[in-house]
């Protein structure tokens, strides 16, 4: 690792639609990279939204000052972090159309800002965050102008995903997003991302070297206990039943839609519960769904606080990672990596031949699943739920210490990425 004295004085932006204080996603990881980097001595700005994932509208907090610039001063170990946010549209229910004009008026908005930052101080690197992807246009500029480094991370394929899903159906449109991101990719002095899928595609479509910079956890926070019968009662539920967990994002890439119809398949199994977590625009949906199919042994809550999040997921006979079929190479769902720190049992749908379906069997720490299945996903419930799976929550949990520490990540990132020549 470099020590803290290499990184006295380094400046660094980050740039991302998403930051700290959203509890989950891309917003997340970034809030605890830029801390991570603050508490070894780099001084930290970071140019973003108002928070407002993942239920699509600003955070309370924010939202007297929605309308407007802002700057935070936030403290990091003994480093201040400047938040600048700046002000954009939010679709309450995002499609395609808004999606692009959400990005667009952040774009716009952020471009400004960066005419302000021009005139302070050089950053030694500008890292942008994918999604969105085009943000990368901001620290290409800036590069241009100031001879800094550029580091591009890919979270998720921001355009195939829209092409897949059927956000985005223009191949035109899909024509010039593609060409758009093909000039960010080969002006960037790095690029990253967090899976050996994503990697290669990426790699194919660049022609150029992509690094590997998975998701990471904090194994100390997150971490198994041995009270799940106390725990589930704790949080409202019988000792004796057994709980299926979906915690995350409600939307459209997931197919929620397939847990309802796997448990309705289950009804007769009274001891079950499925347990729906989350916030989104989808959430009416699915609620609407329930009750129409009369689905009983569904409940739906609000995400958890972080102050008990580690006790919530401990909770959880069995957990479901779910996406449709056209995303599994696409995006790697980042709420995996505290499922396998507190040594959960994941009931995955990743096709056969996708990445995630290679991590799964490889390492055995979770039970794959076919995507867009409801009948499989329910089957496979059932056999986990009667079959002996503490091995796999061993495995789990040996894989989130061994592979995804956040502080044996960050140091690789550090040293391989972000100061590398």
């Amino acid at each position: 690792m470099l020590s803290k004295n290499n990184a006295a004085g380094k400046r660094v932006l980050l740039i991302s639609c998403n930051y700290a204080p959203e509890p989950n996603g891309i917003g997340k990881y970034n809030g605890e990279l830029i801390n991570w980097l603050a508490t070894k001595g780099y001084h930290c700005t970071v140019l973003t939204t108002y928070p407002y994932y993942p239920e699509w509208k600003i955070n309370a907090s924010y939202r007297s000052k929605k309308y407007f610039f802002s700057r935070e001063i936030i403290i990091a170990g003994s480093k201040p972090v400047k938040v600048y946010r700046c002000p954009h549209y939010v679709p309450a229910l995002p499609s395609g159309g808004k999606r692009v004009l959400q990005d667009f008026t952040f774009s716009l908005a952020a471009f400004g800002k960066m005419l302000h930052l021009l005139l302070q101080r050089r950053f030694d690197a500008v890292i942008t965050i994918a999604p969105s992807f085009h943000l990368g246009l901001l620290a290409t500029a800036y590069k241009s102008l100031r001879n800094t480094r550029f580091i591009y991370h890919i979270q998720d394929m921001q355009i195939e995903a829209a092409g897949s899903l059927g956000m985005l159906r223009s191949p035109w449109l899909l024509q010039q997003l593609f060409r758009l991101e093909k000039y960010i990719l080969r002006r960037a002095d790095v690029v990253s991302s967090i899976s050996p899928q994503m990697v290669n595609s990426i790699a194919v479509k660049a022609s150029r070297e992509v690094q590997l910079f998975p998701n990471w956890v904090d194994v100390d926070r997150y971490f198994p206990l041995d009270n799940r019968a106390a725990l589930k009662e704790k949080f409202g539920f019988s000792a004796d039943n057994k709980v299926i967990l979906y915690s995350g994002a409600l939307g459209e890439k997931q197919g929620l839609e397939n847990v309802l119809l796997a448990a309705r398949q289950l009804q007769h199994r009274r001891d079950i519960r499925f347990v729906i977590c989350g916030d989104g625009p989808y959430r009416q949906r699915l609620e609407a769904l329930a009750a129409e199919w009369q689905v009983e042994h569904v409940t739906f809550l609000p995400l958890q606080p972080a102050s008990h999040f580690n006790l919530f997921l401990n909770m959880a006979d069995l957990h479901l990672v779910i996406q449709r079929g056209q995303a599994s190479d696409l995006v790697m769902p980042s709420k995996l990596t505290t499922i396998l720190a507190v040594g959960g049992v994941s009931v995955v749908t990743a096709n056969e031949g996708s990445g995630l379906h290679q991590l799964i069997s490889q390492h055995r720490i979770g039970i794959s699943v076919i995507a867009d299945d409801a009948a499989a996903l329910s089957r496979a419930i059932a056999d986990a739920l009667a079959g002996e799976t503490s091995h796999i929550a061993a495995n789990a949990r040996r894989y989130a210490q061994e592979q995804l520490a956040i502080d044996h990540i960050m140091e690789r990132f550090e040293r391989e990425i972000l100061q590398a020549p």
